[in-house]
């Protein structure tokens, strides 16, 4: 959306598909799934109805409202308004829709209504199959709890922390690549929203230092790569340790019918808010470009965007190295440029 370039106006972002069978899966003999409808994705429709097209309106706490709307939200998506209130009103939840349109503040949103902020111990659980997406969701939740006061040590980790710097909430990213004995201590101190990715929160699980016998809510984002081959093993490991009347909540763009049928070996009753794969379309990303005359304008239309635009994060692609090491050198440093060159 930022870019100036025109080859940005014809790039198409892919729909995320899953392709690894599951492995070592029957179907449960008292499932209420019918075996002879496993391959038919329209026996899975959306069984929840209700729209709250206003944050107002969902019953949220005051100060969780500051963040939303301190962030810059101003109405709730798709997704939003219809995936937040069934969680908060205790639902497992099954939750599709594709990318840019909001999936992950709206488990934020709906973790951080559910917290009992006199409770120090880990209450929500949110797991995501990349240490960069778990940091995102972490940073986010940091944002939208912090006058509910603040108390998590500032950080340039990411959607978690941004609705929860309104509230008085203790998160924590618990993902590999950091210092074991870090999250050791933090977490003996007590966290009460963890994101992480699998292996290190099992990791944290077995020794003892995360405890989650007062977890409330369960979220897994990207479902569909969570409960797949690769991770399949990890999550189950996870799930021993988990509450029986423990709230589960699933997240991802594509939600493949063998995934569907697995749920019901550890779902109650789920909320089903579903989009047939035909419908999973770019609508939640906008698209353009801008024709510039002459090469050397084009740094000078990026600066505007960046001067006229509420820019939080953004990819530039550029077609020569020199380019891009150009780009490293001119930009202003508070825009904290990365640079990648492949």
């Amino acid at each position: 959306m930022t870019q100036s370039f025109d080859t940005f106006s014809k790039s198409v972002v892919e729909a995320k598909t899953l392709t690894a069978e599951l492995e070592d899966f029957t179907l449960p003999k008292d499932s209420a799934v019918d075996e002879r409808n496993l391959k038919d994705d329209h026996e899975f429709k959306t069984n929840w109805d209700k729209i709250v097209d206003s944050f107002d309106d969902m019953d949220l706490n005051d100060n969780l409202l500051r963040g939303i709307y301190g962030i810059g939200f101003e109405k709730p998506s798709g997704i939003q308004q219809r995936g937040i209130k069934p969680i908060i009103e205790g639902h497992d939840t099954i939750a599709q829709a594709q990318s840019g349109t909001g999936k992950t503040a709206t488990f934020c949103i709906a973790a951080l209504q559910l917290l009992k902020i006199e409770e120090p111990s880990c209450q929500v659980l949110i797991l995501a199959p990349t240490r960069e997406l778990a940091q995102q969701i972490h940073k986010s939740i940091c944002f939208m709890s912090y006058n509910i006061e603040h108390k998590t040590k500032p950080t340039n980790k990411k959607v978690m922390s941004d609705l929860g710097k309104y509230m008085k909430v203790t998160t924590h990213a618990c993902v590999g690549g950091t210092a074991v004995r870090e999250d050791i201590d933090i977490l003996k101190g007590g966290v009460q929203v963890v994101v992480g990715t699998p292996g290190r929160v099992n990791d944290m699980i077995e020794r003892g230092t995360l405890r989650l016998d007062k977890l409330r809510l369960f979220v897994l984002d990207e479902a569909d790569e969570m409960l797949s081959r690769g991770f399949k093993d990890q999550i189950y490991e996870c799930f021993k340790f988990l509450p029986e009347d423990v709230q589960v909540a699933l997240f991802s763009a594509t939600m493949p019918v063998d995934i569907l049928t697995l749920t019901n070996r550890f779902l109650r009753n789920p909320v089903r808010i579903l989009v047939k794969k035909k419908e999973l379309t770019l609508d939640g990303i906008k698209q353009y470009f801008i024709a510039v005359e002459k090469e050397e304008y084009k740094f000078a239309t990026l600066c505007d965007l960046y001067e006229t635009i509420t820019i939080s994060q953004a990819i530039i692609y550029c077609n020569t190295r020199r380019k891009v090491i150009f780009l490293l050198f001119v930009f202003p440093s508070s825009w904290k440029l990365v640079l990648v060159l492949k």
